[in-house]
């Protein structure tokens, strides 16, 4: 798996989580989807992604 993989499918469940504690815990956990929608956002515009600079430094091989 490459990290640009593993990006999208971290966000992918993290957006989950948080909808679904948006639902039965509390509306705050909304706020954590927002954060990762506008993190993807910021990333697909200035191609710099955190999480991905840290996959890297594990040894997960860069990818498209």
């Amino acid at each position: 798996m490459t990290s640009w993989s593993i990006v999208r499918l971290f966000a992918g469940i993290v957006i989950l989580a948080s909808l679904a504690l948006g639902v039965w815990v509390s509306p705050w956990w909304l706020l954590l989807t927002a954060f990762v929608g506008a993190n993807l956002l910021q990333s697909a515009l200035t191609r710099w992604c955190p999480l991905e600079i840290i996959l890297r430094k594990f040894g997960v091989k860069p990818g498209c």
